[in-house]
């Protein structure tokens, strides 16, 4: 009998790890080690412990996402983001394992106007953005068999995000202003992770696999405004006690001045992904609709 894969799941407290854990549970045998056992801040300390180990597949959620703190910490950002996955593909190719590896939108430098294409020329306008590119370059140099999955505005139950955010503000506050030319889809950390787990059950039944780069996200395009003006209609609809009393209004970014730049567009052209692997991916409405019944039902007695 085939012994059931041990998969190694970083980052397994945060949005997608944690859907992860769900979704790769019949999968093979997890691993889902906390930051003081396997801490991507401190690279070098890695390898020891894929060692001892042993993952046949790596996958690796795991990021330093404080984009604008990225900012005046970009050693941090780079160990984490680029030095670490170094290391998990170096010791991947060592040693026969897969690498699936979550990456981002802010890799591009978001000034097209259609939705970018995998091949698409990058570049990064943020310390964040270029340690998540330059991971990125890391894996692909290393020439290990790998996934890497960039995705957007990735949303989910568990951990904080821009909807639970928007919910928290609609409650609180008579007002609220979001910006309305930055545009996008919100991403579920529930179908990033269940993306995950079939690629993994293909590879398990089948080593072929055309592995590289794709683009993981829910389809349409929005706005921070349009998103945030949908999710709370969804909360006041389903009777929550809001003290937003009109609609969000619709600002331009130079309104909200942060200290990292983001992409004024980050659509994800995604049918690489569906047109290789026969996959479906929800609308953007259609993803947050089921979020936020999945929260609103969690708060229900």
């Amino acid at each position: 009998m085939t012994q059931p894969a041990t998969i190694l799941v970083t980052g397994s407290s945060g949005q997608v790890g944690f859907e992860l854990k769900r979704a790769l549970a019949l999968h093979g045998r997890l691993i889902c080690p906390d930051r003081s056992q396997f801490d991507l801040s401190q690279p070098a300390t890695l390898a020891a412990a894929l060692d001892a180990w042993q993952p046949d597949i790596i996958i690796n959620p795991a990021a330093y996402t404080a984009v604008d703190r990225a900012e005046d910490e970009p050693a941090l950002a780079q160990a984490i983001n680029a030095e670490a996955a170094a290391v998990l593909a170096r010791w991947a190719a060592a040693n026969d394992a897969l690498l699936l590896h979550y990456s981002t939108d802010y890799v591009f430098d978001g000034n097209k106007d259609s939705a970018w294409r995998e091949d698409d020329a990058t570049g990064p306008q943020s310390v964040y953005g270029l340690s998540k590119w330059l991971g990125e370059e890391a894996i692909r140099a290393a020439g290990c068999r790998h996934f890497i999955l960039r995705t957007s505005w990735v949303a989910g139950v568990y951990g904080q995000n821009f909807l639970k955010t928007m919910l928290r503000l609609a409650a609180s506050r008579d007002s609220l202003s979001v910006v309305a030319d930055q545009f996008g889809a919100p991403t579920p950390a529930s179908l990033l992770a269940d993306v995950a787990a079939n690629l993994v059950a293909r590879c398990q039944s089948d080593a072929g696999q055309p592995y590289g780069t794709y683009h993981v996200a829910a389809q349409g395009r929005t706005n921070w405004h349009e998103y945030a003006s949908f999710v709370i209609t969804l909360a006041r609809d389903a009777g929550w006690p809001l003290a937003l009393t009109d609609a969000p209004r619709a600002i331009a970014s130079r309104e909200y001045p942060q200290k990292a730049a983001r992409p004024a567009n980050s659509t994800l052209d995604c049918s690489k992904l569906m047109q290789t692997f026969g996959l479906s991916l929800p609308l953007w409405q259609d993803a947050v609709r089921q979020l936020f019944q999945t929260i609103d039902n969690a708060r229900k007695p």
